[in-house]
């Protein structure tokens, strides 16, 4: 059964995507859309976490372009968690950091090839490295050290660049370490027990999301664990067949936007988002996905005259919790959501005459911003 003939619920999920190979192309182009499906999910109120080979410094700028500038991410093959904030001067807060001594592995792989290039992971600012790295094989800058600096201190992540040291795994991780393949010249070593997947658990025990509410698409070797973790897992058309074999689903390349038709199945098929503005379907599918009679839309304002915030709260258990974010109704005006919401088939309080203004109350305040309701109902 092919993606777009699954037909699933919209209950709340965690839906951990790889970025390379999944989400953005070797020419570094995103499939186009892939953003707003994105967005569409978030507003259907799943989880959205970007789970990454690549280190923090690597995944900012990405997540940036994917419109992701909030919820969790995994990095450096699960070893360094992070919660993505716009309100922090660096946009994240590291979450969790698995460390490890890597003097052993490093020593063990100088042996295996005197002549490897070895890479100790700074997190959030780049590499101290024994030789420099081709430009384009590691995320952020790089400092030449002395091997005795690279042995000296804990690491998060250590990279090894050498022709056939992919070959030696078995050996270099009986030192103690997760080595994880990225082709035969590269091997990433990692804390004891690292990987994707036991990084995605702890989120989605936090998170408090049920395990059969998962889902994970990737397209490498380094995404077999997380594949396994899910309960629906999917496997990109350019994936290797080894992890096409472990996946329960197959989808598109990445050049026919394989990952754009896994987003659209988590959303409700009620709603034809094709038809609508995107502030308009993003409305929709919130309150189609919200589960309840009452639901809100809760905007706040900035400094500006646009909008910092929008989002969809819903009543649960006699108290308004927040269901999921409109992306797009950041940088808007109160009355571009009216008409959005008119656009959805969303009906709202006006007046009886006149412009017939909507009834927006005052709301709570948040970070020092001015916040308003309004109710909406589906017509």
């Amino acid at each position: 059964m092919t993606t777009e003939q699954k037909t699933r619920t919209t209950t709340q999920r965690l839906v951990a995507l790889d970025i390379d190979g999944t989400l953005i192309g070797q020419d570094r182009r995103i499939p186009p859309g892939t953003v707003a499906a994105l967005d569409l999910v978030r507003a259907a109120g799943h989880h959205v976490v970007l789970a990454t080979g690549r280190s923090l410094i690597g995944l900012g700028p990405i997540a940036t372009r994917l419109g992701l500038v909030q919820g969790y991410a995994v990095c450096s093959n699960g070893a360094v968690t992070i919660r993505l904030d716009p309100t922090t001067p660096t946009g994240y807060a590291v979450v969790a950091s698995k460390q490890f001594d890597p003097s052993p592995a490093i020593h063990q792989a100088l042996r295996i090839a005197p002549d490897v290039r070895v890479a100790v992971e700074e997190i959030g600012w780049g590499w101290r490295v024994n030789t420099a790295f081709d430009p384009g094989h590691l995320n952020g800058p790089q400092m030449k050290v002395p091997l005795s600096d690279l042995v000296a201190a804990p690491a998060s992540r250590v990279a090894l660049h050498s022709p056939g040291i992919g070959h030696h795994r078995d050996t270099v991780s009986a030192t103690g370490v997760t080595a994880t393949p990225a082709g035969p010249d590269w091997l990433d070593l990692t804390a004891p027990g690292t990987s994707k997947a036991a990084a995605l658990e702890a989120i989605r025990t936090h998170l408090n999301v049920p395990a059969e509410q998962t889902v994970a698409v990737g397209d490498g070797i380094n995404d077999l664990e997380l594949l396994a973790w899910a309960a629906r897992s999917v496997a990109m058309g350019n994936a290797p067949a080894v992890v096409q074999a472990a996946a329960d689903e197959v989808t598109g390349t990445i050049e026919q936007s394989g990952a754009v038709a896994v987003l659209r199945s988590l959303l409700p098929p009620a709603v034809d988002v094709g038809s609508l503005s995107p502030l308009a379907a993003q409305l929709a599918t919130a309150v189609a996905t919200a589960h309840r009679t009452a639901a809100i839309v809760r905007v706040w304002h900035g400094t500006g005259t646009g909008l910092s915030r929008c989002e969809i709260w819903t009543l649960r258990e006699g108290a308004w919790v927040r269901h999921a974010p409109v992306p797009a109704g950041t940088g808007v005006t109160m009355r571009a959501i009216e008409r959005a919401a008119r656009e959805a088939g969303l009906t709202y309080p006006r007046g009886d005459e006149g412009r017939r203004r909507a009834h927006w109350r005052a709301s709570v305040l948040h970070d020092g911003l001015a916040g308003f309701d309004l109710p909406l109902a589906v017509t």
